[in-house]
C-alpha cells in the first residue's frame, strides 16, 4: 500500500507538472521588441489593452524576430516600422502567408490615452498581402542630438543635408526627408539653435524651446556616433544612409551603430555616450520630462534636429497559426 500510495503521490504531481508544461507550451510566443526599446514599451501597452497575460515574451529586434516567425519558432511579432517595411515584405516573400493584425477602435483609443501615439491606417497597397487597410497607431522617428557635443554650426549642417541631399538616400523612407515634414514630432522638446536657424532661414516657423548648447566648435571632436536601431528594423539602414550623406557633406564623421532604438540612444545622449541617435517622439518627450520609462532621471542634453518618417506599429504572424485577432489571446 505505501508504494502504491508514493506511485499515485509521484503520478499525481507528474501530471500537474505536465498540465503546467502543456500549458506554458500553448501560451502565444510573442516578440515584444528588445529591452529598452520603444517596440517593447508600446507592445506592452497594446498586449495590457487587449487584456493579453498569458503569452511568453521574446525580447527580439524586428530582423531576429522576422526569422524566428518564419522558422515558426515564435507566433506573432511586434514592429514600430516604416511602411512598407522591407523586412516584412522579405518574411511575405519567404513564407506566402504573413498576416498583419489590426488593432480595435478601443485598443486605439487607449493606446492613444496612454502613449502618445495616434490612430493611423496602413493602406492596403502598401504590401501585396493585404485585402483591407489595417487600423494601427502611429508616432513620429525624428533625429536627436547630444547638446555637449554637436554644437550650432554642426547642427546647422546636420538638418540642412538631411533636407537637401535626401534625394541621395535609395531606403523608401528618405522620402519622407523633406523641408514640409521637417518639423513633424518637434512638439515639445527643445531644438537643436543650429536646427532652428536653418528651418527659418528656409521659411518655417519654429516654435517652442530651444536648446542650450555646451559644445563648442572650436573644441569639435572630428569622430560622432549615430544610434539607430536592430538591423532588421528601418533605423538602422536608413540610419547608416544618413551617416553617408552627412559624411560627405559635413566635417564630421559619422559611424552608424546598431542599438536598441529609441530608449537606448536617448539614455546613452544622456549619459554622454553617443552624439546624435534617432527616436519615436514620444519617449525623447519623456527622457525630457522624466516621466514613463524615464521616470525620476531626465535626460537634459538632448535636442530636435529634424523629422525622419512617421513609425508605424506594424502586427505580423502568419496563417499557419490561426491567429487572426489579438482579442482572441486574452480568451
Amino acid at each position: 500500500m505505501k508504494v502504491k500510495k508514493t506511485l499515485m503521490r509521484l503520478t499525481t504531481a507528474s501530471i500537474v507538472s505536465m498540465v503546467a508544461v502543456f500549458g506554458s507550451a500553448q501560451a502565444a510566443r510573442i516578440a515584444i521588441g528588445p529591452p529598452a526599446s520603444e517596440t517593447n514599451s508600446v507592445s506592452k501597452v497594446i498586449l495590457e489593452a487587449y487584456g493579453i497575460k498569458n503569452y511568453q515574451a521574446f525580447q527580439e529586434g524586428f530582423g531576429n524576430a522576422a526569422d524566428l516567425v518564419q522558422d515558426g519558432n515564435i507566433d506573432i511579432s511586434f514592429g514600430i516600422l516604416g511602411v512598407p517595411a522591407g523586412s516584412i515584405e522579405s518574411l511575405n516573400a519567404s513564407t506566402g502567408d504573413v498576416v498583419m493584425l489590426g488593432l480595435s477602435d478601443e485598443v486605439i483609443a487607449k493606446a492613444e490615452q496612454t502613449s502618445g501615439y495616434q490612430s493611423y491606417n496602413i493602406p492596403k497597397e502598401a504590401y501585396g498581402f493585404l485585402d483591407a487597410d489595417v487600423p494601427t497607431i502611429a508616432a513620429f522617428a525624428i533625429m536627436v542630438a547630444n547638446n555637449d557635443t554637436i554644437d550650432e554650426e554642426l547642427g546647422y549642417q546636420l538638418a540642412k543635408v538631411m533636407v537637401e541631399n535626401a534625394k541621395e538616400i535609395t531606403h523608401a523612407q528618405g522620402a519622407q526627408l523633406t523641408l514640409e515634414n521637417a518639423l513633424n514630432g518637434a512638439a515639445g522638446i527643445p531644438i537643436h539653435p543650429g536646427a532652428k536657424r536653418y528651418y527659418e532661414e528656409q521659411g518655417l516657423t519654429v516654435e517652442g524651446p530651444v536648446a542650450k548648447l555646451k559644445a563648442d566648435a572650436s573644441k569639435r571632436k572630428s569622430e560622432f556616433t549615430l544610434g539607430t536601431g536592430s538591423q532588421g528594423g528601418t533605423y538602422y539602414p536608413l540610419g547608416g544612409e544618413i551617416a553617408n550623406i552627412w559624411n560627405k557633406h559635413t566635417a564630421g564623421s559619422f559611424t552608424n551603430v546598431e542599438t536598441g532604438a529609441s530608449l537606448e540612444n536617448l539614455a546613452s545622449i544622456g549619459r554622454g555616450r553617443m552624439d546624435v541617435g534617432m527616436s519615436v517622439h514620444v519617449p525623447a518627450l519623456d527622457a525630457i520630462n522624466g516621466t514613463g520609462e524615464f521616470k525620476g532621471r531626465k535626460v537634459e542634453n538632448v535636442s530636435f534636429i529634424g523629422h525622419v518618417y512617421p513609425e508605424v506599429v506594424q502586427i505580423v504572424t502568419r496563417k499557419k497559426t490561426g491567429i487572426t485577432n489579438l482579442a482572441d489571446l486574452a480568451k
